[in-house]
């Protein structure tokens, strides 16, 4: 099962969501209605004789009140998570990693991500840890792969080798890539809300308990008001667990098979089943040492639960409503036969397992298929990166590009060099005009890292501005509106944008601007309905074949029988405007998710000439992918192989 065909179950798990959601909030009023109505009967007395006694609109009210409730707390959780990963790790009590930072533990952290990310052709990721959680644990969390993060426990530092670290965040990258985060956002938000109940009561219970005095009704009969008020908080409170209950149930239903995929899909990743396995092993044998385990202590672990590598908390409801599918099972799958836990041993010391002379991101190059990747048929082998060993044989990045690029106060500058061109004076002339009249400060930098850039293989250009982008995220939202704002400029300068130059500002601007981050809604089920923006792409991609655009063109309409596509549908390449291209791409993103393997398929046989993609052909596709929002193709990745950051 690929990322589409994921993507399109996570739409669909949403409707289950949805379902559920209203079945747990229809338990809860009628609860409600229920509990209120003996009371109500209770403090009546002998003049509760029957429906009749209840107040005119008793139980209208009763409804609404708990309606309300129950949608305003989903509503203003929804709204505090409204940053969407980075409000969820700090939720969870997680600390930015600096993109710059040199702590050794940070900094292999750091380097995992940015191998997955570079490797899968999306945004690197921000990255917390949790300093306080000693328990081997992580998530992934965001609303869209442009703003996602991954936050670690401590412990996953200290614990794990880098084989095992990897294997966790091939997992966590597999929730990024198959659309499970927005999903599991939207989760918080709805068992907030259901939950709300038995908060309330819990309240009542506190101010029952503090209400002191023995006051009684007015005809001096049945309970005082203070046990009036700790009965309906008690009453309340029980109810809230019916909220627990359908939260539980939630969880399990839309996650548990979730987790399995993940774990094949790290396999695939890292082709390593004993990174993931590793992991999973020391959890294992934490817990079973009554150790930390995976538990993680934060006040709202619970309302996380579902999130996370581990159970979160123990499983006070096991089977059908865990959260987590039980270890030897998952170990069983990633196996293929089962295993033994394993002693978490001695915390690693900073310097432990790394290689001499600091970390360095591994190669991208194919290796051999790992043994035991088919526990879970879920997944093809399509959709596997495939790291290799590290290797200093790749061409090497200048230390002072990597610097300036995991720096906030720098990384803009690596982008203006990214767009200066000395290939013509006087355009170039114009651009450092601007660079000085509208980034004074970063100017000098983007002149001087202008010779790195122009000695570094061309297919680095665009890993290097991903790994730019947690820097880069850093900025305040002015920082990046005046970045964003000066590109097109700098593009402008010679009054010609090149395929090059779209490129860059089409990844700049789908990961940086304010709107990126905000998942769109599908508006069209299928490429027939925008058979002219696809039509324009194809054009585009073919012209990227010199001499052979014809063929080129023919490979893709051969993928896309169904839109019928001739020979004289080749949009000619002077007739083909950027602007127009960056058009057809906004409605394109909104295509079905099970549409758009088909449109990534015509432009990848387009623009493959035996079997192979050129530089050019590689970063069209992976600005289109990222466009998109898609990862790139396994064939587009290769072309990124060897490089060494």
């Amino acid at each position: 099962m690929d990322f589409f065909e994921q993507q399109d179950q996570a739409h669909r798990q949403s409707r289950k969501l949805l379902f559920l959601f209203l079945l747990a909030v229809l338990a809860i009023v009628l609860a409600v209605n229920g509990s209120l109505a003996l009371l109500w009967l209770w403090t009546a007395g002998s003049r509760g004789a029957g429906v009749h006694s209840y107040p005119h609109g008793f139980f209208v009210v009763n409804t609404a009140v708990t309606l309300l409730f129950i949608g305003g707390g989903t509503l203003v959780e929804m709204y505090r998570l409204r940053d969407g990963g980075d409000a969820v790790a700090q939720m969870a009590g997680g600390r930015l990693v600096l993109p710059s930072s040199q702590d050794l533990l940070e900094r292999r952290l750091l380097n995992i991500v940015e191998e997955m990310a570079l490797a899968s052709g999306i945004a690197c990721p921000r990255v917390y840890i949790m300093d306080r959680e000693d328990a081997i644990n992580a998530f992934a969390a965001g609303y869209q792969q442009n703003e996602a993060v991954v936050a670690v426990t401590h412990g996953s530092l200290s614990r794990l080798t880098r084989d095992e670290l990897q294997g966790v965040i091939g997992h966590e990258f597999s929730h990024i890539l198959n659309g499970d985060m927005r999903l599991n956002i939207k989760l918080i938000g709805v068992l907030f809300g259901i939950q709300m109940i038995a908060g309330f009561g819990q309240q009542l219970l506190y101010w029952g308990s503090r209400f002191g005095g023995s006051a009684r009704s007015r005809d001096d009969k049945g309970p005082s008001a203070q046990v009036v008020l700790l009965a309906l908080g008690a009453a309340l409170f029980v109810i809230g667990y019916v909220g627990i209950f359908f939260g539980r149930l939630i969880k399990s239903a839309v996650s548990r098979q979730r987790e399995f995929l993940a774990d094949a899909s790290s396999v695939q990743f890292t082709r390593n089943p004993d990174g993931i396995g590793g992991a999973l092993r020391k959890i294992g044998g934490l817990t079973r040492e009554n150790q930390c385990g995976s538990r993680i202590d934060n006040p709202h672990a619970e309302q996380l639960s579902h999130l996370f590598l581990g159970a979160a908390r123990p499983n006070l409801l096991s089977g059908l409503f865990a959260t987590h599918p039980p270890l030897q099972e998952r170990l069983r799958r990633v196996y293929g036969h089962s295993v033994e836990m394993l002693d978490a041993g001695e915390l690693i010391e900073p310097a432990a397992g790394l290689p001499e002379g600091g970390f360095g991101a591994r190669n991208y190059e194919a290796a051999q298929p790992a043994h035991a990747v088919s526990a879970d048929p879920g997944v093809s082998d399509s959709a596997a990166l495939a790291f290799g060993h590290h290797s200093q044989s790749g061409p090497q990045l200048s230390p002072a590009l990597l610097q300036a690029a995991r720096d906030s106060a720098t990384a803009e500058a690596v982008v203006y060099a990214l767009l200066l061109d000395r290939s013509q004076a006087d355009a170039y002339a114009s651009q450092r005009g601007l660079l000085q009249q509208f980034a004074a400060s970063q100017a000098a930098l983007a002149e001087q890292l202008l010779a790195p850039i122009d000695r570094m293989p061309r297919s680095a250009r665009l890993p290097l501005l991903d790994l730019c982008m947690p820097a880069l995220k850093l900025l305040t939202a002015k920082q990046k509106a005046d970045l964003l704002a000066l590109a097109p400029k700098l593009i402008a300068a010679d009054q010609h944008m090149t395929q090059a130059e779209f490129v860059l500002q089409t990844v700049l601007e789908r990961r940086l601007d304010a709107h990126a981050g905000r998942a769109l809604a599908i508006r069209y089920g299928a490429l027939s309905a925008l058979r002219p923006e696809v039509q324009l792409l194809l054009s585009l991609v073919a012209h990227s074949q010199a001499g052979a655009q014809a063929q080129a063109f023919a490979r893709a309409a051969a993928v896309l029988p169904e839109l019928s596509f001739q020979a004289g549908d080749l949009r000619a390449a002077a007739s083909i405007d950027f602007f127009e291209v960056r058009a057809a791409l906004d409605k394109l993103n909104r295509l079905a998710p099970l549409a758009k393997p088909f449109l990534i398929l015509a432009m990848l046989a387009a623009a493959s000439r035996d079997g192979q993609i050129g530089e050019e052909s590689a970063d069209l596709l992976r600005g289109v992918c990222a466009a998109l929002d898609a990862p790139v193709p396994d064939a587009v990745a290769a072309t990124y192989a060897g490089l060494c950051f």
